[in-house]
């Protein structure tokens, strides 16, 4: 299964203390294929920086960029299907050019997708996506 995975999700699944580690368990374990792109892991970069420390931010760069189990791509075309917020697009983006099941964000921003036929981005805050990998339990 392909997933882009919004920077808030991120960052909110780093702490082993965090009600969200188990997304990068997940990860981890190989459950899911992570997509990104050579912009979101620049925005990655800055706001892991921002948010914890520039050298957190490179441990997860560092980790990303050799796990098995994520696809280096670039889209091939821009939609700019959010206006509310373009630097979102880039994940909207993603999503589309490599037809990603699932789109994982808790901003508001991306809601504006589900309302669009076409192209469908499917949508989910980072709790449903728990639920659609069945780790609700763990």
């Amino acid at each position: 299964m392909r997933v882009v995975i919004d920077t808030n999700c991120l960052i909110a699944s780093i702490p082993s203390h965090s009600e969200h580690f188990w997304l990068y368990r997940a990860f981890m374990e190989g459950v899911f294929e992570w997509v990104v792109s050579n912009e979101i892991l620049a925005e990655y970069e800055e706001q892991l920086a921002l948010f914890y420390s520039e050298r957190t931010a490179e441990l997860v760069l560092n980790i990303l960029s050799v796990a098995p189990n994520v696809i280096f791509a670039e889209p091939y075309f821009k939609w700019q299907l959010i206006e509310k917020d373009a630097d979102d697009n880039k994940f909207a983006d993603l999503a589309i050019s490599l037809g990603a099941e699932y789109l994982v964000s808790n901003d508001k921003h991306f809601n504006i997708l589900k309302k669009i036929p076409f192209p469908k981005v499917n949508v989910v805050t980072i709790q449903k996506f728990r639920t659609l990998l069945g780790w609700d339990s763990l």
